[in-house]
C-alpha cells in the first residue's frame, strides 16, 4: 500500500530522490524470517564452536561434532536464503544491517527511490493505493524522462542505406527549416523493418535546453556518400542577388556581394563549387540584412532618377 508520496507529475528530481512510501505486511515477514534465521544461525555458530572445543579435548564424540557441524550448516542455509529474498525485494546491504534496531512499525516500510534525475511526467498511483510487485501488466508507478540527452531515430530508406556512415553530419531541423540541434550519426542499426522497408540511423544529441522532446516529430538533413574534400559555407551565408545564390565578402568600405554556383546541402551547411576560394573571408551572420540594404539603397537609387 502507498503510506506516502514524495514528488508528482511534473517535478524535477536528482538520482536517488524518494518517491513514494510504500507499507508490505509481506516485507515485515520477510525481515521477521530473516531475523529468526539470523539467531539461529549464530545459535548454531556458537554450539558448533563448543563442541570443536569439545572434542579436541577429547570430552565429546566426533558424531556430536559432526550433527552440531550439520545444524550450523542448515542454519546458514536458511539464512542466506531468507537474505537473498530481501536483496530479490530491493533491499541492501545497509538496509539490512538496520532491520534489528528499527522501531515498531518500521520493517513493514520501504522507500521508492528514482534510479535518474529527471522530471516526472507521468504518476499512476495515488495515496493509499495497493501495489504489486512484478505484475507484469501494470503501469509504471513512475514515468521519469531524463532529456539531457535525446535518441534522434532516422528512418533510412533501403537504397540509401549504403550511403550513410557512422560520423556523418546530421541537422535536425523543423517543418519550416528551423535547425535544432546539429551532430553526427552514432550508427546505423543492421536491421530494416518489414513494414516500412527502411533502416533505421540514430543520433545522439545534447539536450541541456530541453529545445528537442521526447516524441517529436523532425526532419534530418544527413551528409551522405563519401567524405570529399569539399568548400562549404553556412545556409544563412547565402542569398539571393539578382536572381543569383550569392555570399557577401569585405570590401574597401563595406560589403559587396559575389555569385556562386551551389552544391549539395547537408548538416546547415552548402557545398560551393565554384566563386569562391577557401580562404576568403565572407559575412556568415547578418548576410540577410546586408542583402535588405543593397536592395533598398538599389530602390532609392532608382527613384533618384
Amino acid at each position: 500500500m502507498i503510506g506516502k508520496l514524495y514528488a508528482s507529475e511534473g517535478d524535477y528530481i536528482a538520482s536517488g530522490d524518494r518517491l513514494a512510501l510504500i507499507r508490505s505486511r509481506e516485507l515485515a515477514s520477510l525481515k521477521a524470517a530473516w531475523l529468526t534465521s539470523k539467531t539461529r544461525e549464530s545459535l548454531a555458530s556458537k554450539a558448533l564452536a563448543r563442541e570443536e572445543g569439545l572434542f579436541a579435548q577429547k570430552i565429546t564424540s566426533e558424531a556430536d561434532l559432526q550433527t552440531a557441524r550439520a545444524e550450523f550448516e542448515a542454519a546458514k542455509a536458511d539464512s542466506d536464503a531468507a537474505e537473498n529474498e530481501l536483496h530479490a525485494a530491493g533491499l541492501s546491504d545497509a538496509a539490512l544491517a538496520r532491520i534489528a534496531t528499527a522501531a515498531d512499525g518500521d520493517n513493514a516500510n520501504a522507500y521508492l527511490f528514482s534510479p535518474i534525475a529527471g522530471t516526472i511526467v507521468r504518476r499512476t498511483v495515488t495515496l493509499g493505493e495497493t501495489v504489486s510487485a512484478g505484475d507484469a501488466g501494470a503501469d509504471p508507478l513512475f514515468t521519469i524522462v531524463d532529456d539531457s540527452i535525446v535518441w534522434a531515430d532516422i528512418a533510412v530508406y533501403k537504397q540509401d542505406i549504403a550511403r550513410i556512415r557512422k560520423g556523418a553530419a546530421v541537422a535536425l531541423k523543423t517543418d519550416d527549416g528551423e535547425v535544432l540541434a546539429q551532430s553526427t550519426v552514432a550508427f546505423v542499426l543492421p536491421v530494416i523493418s518489414e513494414a516500412s522497408r527502411t533502416a533505421t540511423a540514430r543520433v545522439i544529441v545534447d539536450n541541456p535546453d530541453g529545445i528537442l522532446r521526447p516524441g517529436q516529430f523532425v526532419t534530418a538533413d544527413l551528409s551522405v556518400g563519401a567524405p570529399d574534400s569539399v568548400l562549404r559555407v553556412p545556409e544563412s551565408a547565402i542569398q539571393l542577388v539578382e536572381d543569383k545564390p550569392s555570399v557577401f565578402l569585405p570590401v574597401d568600405g563595406g560589403f559587396a556581394p559575389r555569385a556562386i554556383l551551389t552544391g549539395a546541402k547537408s548538416g546547415g551547411f552548402v557545398e560551393i563549387r565554384s566563386g569562391l576560394k577557401i580562404g576568403e573571408f565572407i559575412v556568415t551572420e547578418g548576410a540577410f540584412t546586408l542583402k535588405a540594404q543593397l536592395e533598398k539603397d538599389a530602390f532609392g537609387d532608382g527613384h533618384g532618377h
